[in-house]
């Protein structure tokens, strides 16, 4: 008897092979790092596909955290952004400093979870956005493979932010259809020598990735182009400390 997984294995390549039988490229968005995007099974963030981010805790400051995140990858995606909300929390000028300009930003405002992922649903069809973010509480697995199912064959990303619950729990508890699934924390910023706090530091956990393993990494926060970068070592930052002390004496 054949081997399960070998057949799955089979059926998924050949439905990436398109009629002239050449293997289809799927579009990725990939964060720019080599240690990071490496460990990812597309080399990056299919553009044809649901991401899921939540913040590690209900704290404010890891909410914010996996907002910012959230926003980086927005901001590079190709064009116009669709960001649908359940409250007005949303601050513009933060998402600003992640590389998200408001000019991009198109808001809608849903009564609740159901109508959030129909708005979502309908974005990801019209093609003609760069990216589809939504915020939500409860999200089914149905819910999940209809915004997987809109995504696929286009080239706008669906980002669906999980909030906390109200009661204790696990935001990425429950089962999705998300090809990956993140969480973002906090973590403490290195202190520079001569110019005070460095830059933002989070720690970003891969709890699932669709054909990958799941791994912890920490980096620096989004700059203004959207990108995060890799923690320079202690002794260089000390070393670039002085020179600019230097350089200024």
């Amino acid at each position: 008897m054949a081997d399960p997984a070998v057949i799955r294995q089979l059926r998924e390549t050949l439905s990436a092979i398109e009629g002239s039988g050449f293997l289809r490229r799927r579009p990725v968005l990939p964060f720019g790092l080599g240690r990071l995007d490496t460990r990812l099974a597309d080399g990056g963030l299919r553009l044809d596909a649901l991401h899921e981010v939540a913040a590690a805790t209900p704290d404010l400051s890891d909410d914010a955290a996996a907002t910012l995140f959230t926003a980086g990858i927005a901001a590079r995606a190709w064009g116009p952004v669709l960001w649908v909300v359940r409250r007005r929390d949303l601050f513009a000028p933060g998402l600003y400093q992640s590389g998200l300009a408001p000019k991009r930003v198109l808001y809608a405002e849903a009564a609740d979870d159901d109508e959030l992922l129909a708005i979502m649903e309908e974005g990801l069809r019209h093609r003609g956005l760069g990216a589809v973010v939504g915020e939500a509480r409860r999200v089914g697995m149905p819910a999940t493979r209809r915004l997987q199912l809109a995504a696929e064959g286009g080239r706008t990303i669906a980002l669906l932010m999980k909030r906390h619950p109200r009661q204790a729990g696990d935001p990425l508890g429950a089962p999705s259809a998300a090809v990956t699934r993140w969480r973002v924390a906090c973590a403490p910023s290195a202190p520079l020598p001569v110019e005070g706090v460095g830059r933002a530091r989070w720690q970003l956990g891969l709890a699932r990735q669709k054909g990958g393993d799941s791994f912890d990494i920490q980096v620096e926060a989004c700059d203004e182009t959207g990108r995060c970068a890799l923690p320079a070592p202690l002794a260089d930052r000390a070393v670039a400390a002085g020179g600019a002390a230097a350089r200024a004496a």
